[in-house]
């Protein structure tokens, strides 16, 4: 095999290829990247049984052939070249690649040894790959990290004719996202599909740039798959087994007790206040009609306090919440002005979630669907 290509894009194509590969596995072959070059394409593949990545660039070929290949370290390589084309060839069981005049030999590994990438099935519906990117931040961020609850480690996709929910927990939280959606059907049996959150914020961050997202979710009961395509690029995940817990019926349908407050101003309070705190500490939020007070008590050498501007609808509320949670719903509201709703339960003395909305201005809320529900630690009054 012989061909040239563009460093820079080698470079990317290498790079997409390798993202969702495992860093350590027990089957060395999963680590390699597939280069399979034919006409005037270049195609690069990875598969590690769990999640595939697949894409395609031009390049010049003198010498069709496919060559599997260390991934970690041709993506180092790649990475690292000289501003000049790159020229990659095989010659039995050796691999050279130059650039400029750097030149690198390495150890190709049995192609046939290699597993067969996934079939990808009908298209499902498509998405604006920048709504969607921002969905996956939004939300992502509330599944679990704790393997020992696999289904919650994933991001819930909830699929209709016109509109694609996303949503995660961690049982400390609640994020939903709603956007548009063409399935191009009318009346279709809702789908659901939860995928592993740490692969979807790759495909999100990926595809944030693609005019639209192909979706195609298909395969049998022992085996569902998702497949994501935009701009020659693929991804494809094993769906997580299980059912997700009903979430969704967490929201209220009303509060009627909430405050607005400035977004960047609320975030740098919440930073500078906390940095007193020990690990896992809450801060106080005491919300009045004079405004918004934050109260971290630490240690016997270090306490902060700060006030700022909030415009309060209902009671007086004092509630605890821990900053990092708090910050991750902040973050993701894309708007200048932020809602923080105040629910309540049958026990005055135990707190109910706070409902993080966005708000476009002081009176208007944002029409952007996403919502972030969040379990304070407790009430105090």
């Amino acid at each position: 095999m012989k061909f040239e290509v563009n460093r820079d894009v080698f470079s990317e194509a290498v790079s997409f290829a390798v993202k969702l590969l495992p860093q350590r596995t027990t089957l060395p072959i999963l680590s390699g990247v597939l280069i399979h070059a034919e006409g005037d394409r270049l195609t690069l593949s990875s598969f590690d049984y769990e999640v595939s990545a697949q894409t395609s660039i031009s390049a010049q070929i003198d010498d069709p052939g496919t060559v599997l290949v260390s991934g970690r370290l041709l993506n180092d390589i790649a990475s690292r070249l000289p501003n000049a084309p790159v020229t990659f060839t095989t010659e039995e069981s050796k691999i050279s690649v130059t650039c400029g005049s750097a030149h690198f030999t390495l150890l190709s590994m049995p192609v046939e040894e290699y597993p067969t990438l996934p079939e990808i099935g009908a298209q499902t519906g498509v998405i604006p790959g920048d709504a969607f990117s921002e969905a996956v931040s939004q939300v992502a961020v509330a599944a679990s990290r704790d393997d020992v609850t696999p289904v919650i480690t994933g991001v819930q996709l909830e699929v209709g004719d016109n509109d694609l929910s996303l949503i995660a927990t961690d049982r400390y939280r609640v994020a939903v996202r709603t956007i548009a959606w063409d399935s191009g059907r009318v009346g279709s049996d809702p789908l659901h599909a939860l995928v592993p959150a740490r692969t979807l914020q790759e495909v999100g961050r990926t595809f944030g740039s693609a005019s639209t997202v192909s979706v195609s979710i298909s395969g049998s009961s022992d085996r569902e798959l998702i497949a994501f395509h935009a701009d020659d690029k693929t991804v494809t995940s094993l769906l997580i087994k299980g059912n997700y817990p009903p979430v969704r019926r967490l929201f209220p349908e009303t509060v009627e007790d909430h405050a607005v407050i400035n977004t960047a101003e609320l975030v740098e309070a919440v930073r500078r206040v906390s940095l007193v705190l020990e690990r896992e500490a809450a801060l106080r939020f005491s919300f009045t009609v004079d405004g918004l007070t934050l109260e971290a008590i630490g240690s016997e050498q270090a306490q902060a306090s700060e006030s700022i501007s909030a415009l309060l609808t209902g009671e007086e509320t004092v509630v605890s919440l821990k900053p990092a949670f708090l910050l991750d719903g902040l973050n993701a509201v894309h708007s200048e002005f932020v809602r923080i709703s105040f629910t309540k339960t049958e026990n005055p003395n135990k707190p109910g979630p706070v409902l993080i909305t966005g708000q476009t201005s002081q009176e208007a809320p944002a029409a952007d669907g996403y919502r972030y529900l969040l379990q304070p630690n407790l009430l105090l009054r």
